[in-house]
């Protein structure tokens, strides 16, 4: 039946279902559907090079509406590509793709006889085997161009103001100051640099233009020679040979203004090195207690009256530029905000490094330039290292406690004139002084450049100091000595020392003889029998309520112990402040810390996997370390540490019970008795850092540099 006057004729099946006996020809190839070399279609200005003869692709579509659903909707590209040669005479290429299915993109390589550096153009269109489409740059369509660049570009020159060559110059300054490096590539056509600096970042820069040379800082952090490597990368992605250049960075500069603030008592100013002394108001007491393990000997106590300052009545630094101010600082109270030091405005500080207190809450704060970083937990009574750094070249704000960066970076934009005189426990207000410093303060440093992170540690470093060694080698009337000199390990029944054997007897030399294993570590071990066995020290051996490291090196006797086994613990009243122990039922050796004693108390517990030694092998060495400056607490398993043998514990608490050794508390009594040996028990004051602990454990004491 006909209905109307259709341009196809339709064909009823059976089913009822109309077929086109007509075919349609494909679609006319899209502009976005085409690629040179995987560059988008452009020509003009936007033409893209290449590196070699490209490979050309199109998407090419034969509508499905012409044929049956379960048919095949073949399809081929017909590819044509043209320039003009030497003589000006216009040369064609083409090609015929094999046949794919609708959708598929479809290749042409480009022989090798093209052109180098001569615009050569191109278009495809598609077909179906009975109709062809319209060309690619037909219609609203658009011809595609490349152009093939054959010739590497010409390695570049590399030159610094601050950082000339050790021909120049053999030393340069230095650690946190910035360097700014030129590349520049004779070739014109090069559009941007990788660059890789040695010890530091590495990446990719675009020139502004073509041909154009470009600039990238660089921000020293560590000293010693150095080296820039550089590649030119022209338009078609070419690479120029190596560019290498090599400069020596000195150490950082010291401090433009330094008040160490150990002025003997009853002074009423602070000496500056560098610097202006800085005269000290009535509510300043020199004298005062100075953090342990670092290098301030005396600080000040500042009352938090109007008379508790000190001021060179002039600026320390331009704080529009970039700057670094740090100090100890231990508050006496933490309910107010509170500055440890700041530099006078226009009615307003500069820059203000202090306690900030909010809503109950209490931070320390570094403020400048309109930004505001926060972070960290001041604590009364307790000693922080606080390090505020503003970077002229970043534009950002940044914080440090206790050599930690907290809080989040944010943009500064410091006032252009910024030449107040400099504060120590005040902040400068619109009627007057602030925000004044109740507690102690020392060692107020003010740079001049980037206090680079390394160096930020160094200054905040609470050098750890050895509470005992006990090498567990003898003992003699119960009792193993401690290497120095201090007060021995007693040992309890079940408890003794292994000593090994004298004779260096082989079996597979002399067959009579019956092999002896040598101890965990050097001459001797301690050797408990799961039951009684245990060693203790007289009293508490570390403070659980500061930082504080303990090591040891330890062996289980069986392949399956049937409960857990504490190698270590030292109690509170009610509960341990902290004991490292075996759990067989996870494979787990545990660190657990109570956070109150109290009995029952919720407790931190941090883990690391490790089988069961069964007696054999040369045991494993274990480290506690609680840091009260970041309030963490880690578990070392031979000298490595991993994030779920890390916490968070911000309230130590002091215990007075004595150091056990292969025990813990248990209820009213003892228990988890080890059954095993245990080897070099090391305990200090302070927390070690992650390379210092990788030296527990050998018989010797880590190097502490």
């Amino acid at each position: 039946m006909v209905v109307g006057s259709c341009a196809a004729a339709l064909l009823a099946t059976a089913a009822g279902t109309a077929y086109a006996v007509d075919n349609l020809p494909p679609e006319q190839p899209l502009v976005q559907d085409l690629q040179s070399q995987g560059k988008a279609c452009a020509t003009g200005d936007d033409t893209p090079y290449v590196s070699q003869p490209p490979r050309l692709s199109a998407v090419l579509y034969d509508p499905e509406e012409d044929n049956q659903p379960s048919e095949f909707s073949p399809v081929k590209g017909e590819f044509e590509a043209w320039w003009t040669d030497a003589a000006g005479v216009e040369q064609r290429r083409t090609y015929t793709t094999v046949t794919l299915s609708s959708g598929s993109r479809h290749y042409w390589t480009m022989p090798d006889d093209i052109p180098a550096n001569t615009v050569v153009s191109w278009h495809v269109r598609a077909n179906d085997g009975t109709a062809t489409s319209a060309w690619s740059d037909e219609g609203d369509g658009s011809v595609c161009s490349f152009v093939y660049d054959d010739a590497n570009p010409e390695k570049a020159t590399i030159s610094s103001p601050e950082y000339p060559t050790p021909e120049e110059v053999f030393w340069v300054d230095g650690v946190g100051v910035y360097g700014h490096f030129t590349m520049d590539s004779p070739s014109d056509d090069v559009v941007s640099y990788t660059y890789y600096f040695l010890d530091g970042p590495s990446g990719t820069v675009s020139a502004e233009r073509p041909g154009a040379a470009v600039t990238i800082p660089y921000l020293p952090l560590t000293s010693g020679p150095k080296e820039l490597t550089v590649h030119a990368i022209d338009r078609s992605g070419r690479s120029s040979g190596e560019s290498l250049y090599h400069f020596n960075v000195k150490s950082g500069r010291v401090p433009v203004a330094r008040w160490k603030l150990d002025d003997p008592a009853g002074s009423r100013s602070a000496a500056a090195e560098p610097g202006t002394a800085a005269r000290a108001g009535t509510g300043v007491t020199f004298g005062g207690p100075a953090p342990s393990g670092t290098g301030t000997t005396t600080t000040v106590s500042l009352d938090g009256s109007g008379h508790g300052f000190l001021t060179p009545d002039a600026a320390a630094t331009d704080i529009s530029k970039t700057f670094a101010v740090s100090a100890w600082a231990r508050p006496a109270e933490t309910g107010r905000t509170m500055t440890v030091a700041s530099q006078d405005a226009d009615g307003e500080p500069g820059f203000t490094l202090g306690l900030r207190s909010q809503d109950g809450d209490s931070v320390w704060s570094f403020a400048t330039g309109g930004a505001r970083v926060s972070g960290g937990a001041p604590e009364t009574g307790e000693w922080a290292h606080l390090l505020g750094l503003y970077d002229a070249e970043t534009g950002r704000a940044q914080l440090y406690v206790n050599g930690h960066e907290v809080g989040t970076a944010a943009q500064a934009t410091p006032a252009d004139e910024t030449a107040g005189a400099f504060q120590i426990g005040r902040a400068r207000g619109a009627s007057g002084y602030r925000d004044r410093w109740h507690g102690d303060i020392g060692d107020v440093r003010v740079h001049d450049r980037v206090v680079a992170p390394g160096e930020v540690a160094e200054l905040a470093l609470r050098k750890p100091k050895s509470l005992g060694h006990w090498s567990l080698e003898n003992a003699a009337d119960g009792a193993s000595p401690e290497q120095s000199g201090g007060a021995p390990l007693r040992l309890g029944t079940g408890a003794s020392i292994y000593r090994g054997s004298d004779s260096s007897c082989l079996p597979e030399i002399d067959p009579d003889c019956t092999y002896v294993p040598p101890p965990l570590v050097g001459d001797g071990h301690l050797r408990l029998d799961g039951e009684t066995g245990y060693a203790a020290a007289d009293g508490p051996v570390v403070d659980t309520g500061d930082s504080f490291t303990i090591g040891v090196v330890v062996r289980l006797a069986d392949a399956e112990p049937a409960h857990p086994m504490s190698v270590l613990s030292q109690a509170g009243e009610h509960t341990d402040a902290f004991k490292v122990r075996y759990v067989p039922s996870t494979h787990t050796w545990q660190l657990v810390m109570p956070e109150k004693d109290e009995a029952g108390a919720p407790e931190k517990v941090v883990s690391q996997i490790e089988g069961a030694d069964g007696g054999q092998g040369q045991g494993h060495r274990l480290a506690v370390v609680y840091d009260d400056g970041t309030d963490t607490i880690k578990l070392y398993l031979d000298g490595y540490t991993n994030a779920e043998a890390t916490a968070s514990l911000p309230d130590g608490w002091h215990s007075t019970g004595a150091l056990q050794i292969g025990r813990a508390t248990a209820g009213d009594g003892w228990g988890e008795y080890l059954h095993g040996d245990v080897d070099e028990v090391q305990a200090y004051s302070g927390a070690l850092r992650d390379d210092d602990v990788l030296g527990l454990g050998w018989g010797t004491e880590p190097c502490l540099c």
